[in-house]
């Protein structure tokens, strides 16, 4: 059966430093990546577009997806690219990144690579920024699988995730603000997106997303938990107290979680409280993909806020 949710962009093998001695321990990442697996362990058909070297990496990703329940059937393996790798350290400034993807097998892709059969079989899209940004092969990639989909009715979701190591922020305002026009969702930070605007006031950044074209904003702020807007309405749903020991991936977690949520019939406002409450949760782990919660998960910790 195809999925239902397609995700493109770079998936890569993650190191995370462990509070004990310094030492890493090895995982998996990549914001698309990790979209699809918390959407594929909330109950959707998930599936991943992407390239990947012929490489010992390539195969761990590979057997994640499987594992996961996450399609990679049209997966591309590269012989001549490697598997992009990171590195986590944690500090007191937070958790901070350090990559290791240059030419990297995804960041080769073409629009050439890019199976329309398999994208137009689908109901949903989700892309991000970070895969528009490792080359301009990819970002090209990224605006022809946007177009692939809204030709065939397909609802195409678009994450603001910004990192201005990898382009200038010129650059960015407008590959980002050209994709953001092709979007239906849009899932922003409001770190990036204050970067991205110019504008401080969420409501005022939410207003000014709206007018581009999108029909639903799902804005996560950290502490201050998520605004959600749409033409008609604003809902903002606080953010709930855990005891958060590494905030990566949470907001993959919150997209994987709020798409399939979508895909499986509900409102945007319910969406979005399952998704706010699955990112909560996976900051209680160290790693992007290992503290993705499962639904029974998401629903007791729901209920119990609930009477707290």
């Amino acid at each position: 059966m195809s999925p239902d949710l397609i995700c493109l962009g770079e998936p890569l093998v993650e190191f995370s430093q462990l509070p004990e001695g310094g030492f890493y321990k090895a995982g998996f990442g990549g914001d698309t990546s990790n979209t699809a697996i918390a959407a594929a362990r909330q109950g959707a058909r998930a599936g991943y577009l992407t390239a990947v070297g012929d490489d010992s990496f390539g195969a761990m990703l590979i057997d994640l997806w499987r594992k996961e329940g996450v399609d990679a059937s049209r997966v591309k393996r590269d012989p001549a690219a490697p598997t992009g790798v990171y590195f986590v350290t944690h500090g007191a400034a937070g958790h901070e990144f350090h990559y290791y993807r240059a030419n990297s097998a995804a960041s080769q892709m073409t629009p050439a690579d890019l199976p329309a059969d398999y994208i137009r079989a689908a109901k949903l899209l989700h892309v991000s920024a970070i895969s528009q940004a490792i080359s301009e092969s990819a970002c090209e990639t990224v605006f022809a699988a946007m177009e692939i989909a809204r030709a065939a009715g397909l609802r195409v979701c678009f994450d603001t995730n910004l990192r201005l190591k990898l382009w200038p922020l010129d650059r960015a305002r407008a590959m980002i603000g050209e994709a953001i026009r092709r979007a239906d969702i849009l899932r922003p930070a409001l770190d990036d997106a204050q970067k991205l605007t110019g504008l401080e006031q969420p409501e005022a950044i939410v207003d000014h997303y709206l007018n581009l074209g999108p029909r639903l904003v799902a804005m996560t702020m950290g502490r201050d938990g998520v605004l959600l807007g749409t033409p008609e309405a604003r809902h903002h749903l606080p953010a709930h107290h855990v005891a958060a020991v590494d905030a990566t991936g949470a907001g993959d977690t919150f997209n994987g979680a709020f798409l399939a949520c979508l895909l499986a019939g509900e409102a945007p406002l319910e969406a979005a409280r399952y998704a706010n409450a699955a990112a909560a949760l996976s900051t209680t782990g160290y790693g992007a993909v290992a503290p993705i919660p499962r639904p029974e998960a998401v629903r007791r910790f729901l209920a119990e806020a609930a009477t707290a």
